[in-house]
């Protein structure tokens, strides 16, 4: 007997798997991070709790946008009345306005750290860890202030009648009720979205200038080195570029793709690729960070399971690190 598989079914499956590999990782970067951080506590490292704040956001933003789109993957309608919808939607968007936000500010934060002393902008290394909290309070008063119009306007789809949405997401939808909100909510999402990614791309710029120009400098060593490694510094900052990469990539390949079928019809397969590249992101940025972030953690952790296992076995007490 054969079994037809409908897309609806096979995008489900696929987008719960990217989910839960988003989930995963990102929780088990989160947990090594908050561990680092908790046990190097007199020299922990302020990029740690950017870290820490960005991968929080992922992790929201998997859980209040990822299993929504599963479950209507898979069939499941209505499940969401009027305040669901809108407490979905509003976190769903402020998390993704918190992640574009805290990583502007990770390149900012990585380009002051490997400014050279000589720099103008050197005077900011010693006040970077003054200026994170309050800088993770404005992300979120600001994305928070920017989205209260999903709370004004998102409905279940079920107790709307209004044929004019301005998006529409199956188990929710919004109303354009007013242009001139309309337009200022625009214009606050384009300023933000316009700021935070010349930043990222202004330090980009800078951080690439400064490794061409740090390799060359140290170039003649590479040649007497047998086994030449490239310091702390210059690791995050290819773990950050790299991060920075796949972040632009993905949220602007979403966002036009977002516009451009909130103005066509019938683009049904266009919406799913929206949706799958939306969660690319949220599932490749832990696998990023845990192949390049600290490593010898990861090795201290094998060590320690092993010696465990050992001393259950054995019966002889294990050495703690």
């Amino acid at each position: 007997m054969n079994v037809m598989v409908s897309g609806d079914t096979i995008l489900g499956v696929f987008i719960l798997s990217q989910i839960g590999i988003g989930f995963i990782g990102n929780t088990l970067l989160l947990v090594l991070l908050i561990n680092t951080l908790l046990v190097q506590l007199p020299t922990k490292k302020p990029i740690d709790l950017i870290f820490i704040h960005l991968i929080l956001g992922n992790v929201m933003t998997i859980v209040f946008s990822g299993i929504p789109e599963v479950m209507n993957a898979f069939g499941v309608r209505n499940f969401l009345d009027d305040i669901g919808c809108k407490a979905v939607l509003y976190i769903h968007r402020v998390t993704r306005g918190l992640s574009l936000c805290t990583t502007s500010f990770l390149s900012i934060v990585q380009a002051i750290i490997i400014t050279p002393s000589n720099s103008r902008w050197a005077w900011l290394k010693p006040k970077i860890s003054t200026y994170i909290f309050p800088a993770f309070c404005s992300f979120w008063i600001i994305n928070m202030l920017i989205y209260i119009r999903v709370i004004l306007t998102t409905a279940a789809p079920y107790n709307s009648t209004e044929l004019d949405k301005f998006y529409s997401l199956t188990y929710c939808i919004g109303k354009d009720a007013d242009d001139i909100q309309s337009g200022v909510f625009r214009g606050c999402m384009f300023l933000r979205d316009f700021l935070c990614m010349f930043l990222m791309i202004w330090t980009s710029v800078y951080m690439v200038k400064f490794l061409f120009a740090h390799r060359k400098t140290v170039q003649h060593v590479h040649r007497t080195s047998l086994s030449p490694r490239p310091s702390p510094e210059t690791k995050a900052t290819h773990t950050i570029l790299a991060l920075l990469s796949c972040f632009v990539f993905f949220y602007w390949s979403n966002s036009f793709l977002t516009i451009y079928v909130s103005y066509q019809h019938n683009v049904k397969g266009l919406e799913n690729i929206t949706i799958i590249l939306f969660h690319c992101y949220l599932a490749i940025c832990p696998l990023v960070l845990i192949k390049n972030h600290n490593k010898r953690f990861f090795l201290k952790c094998i060590r320690k399971s092993s010696q465990r296992t050992i001393s259950l076995n054995t019966g002889c007490p294990h050495t703690l690190f």
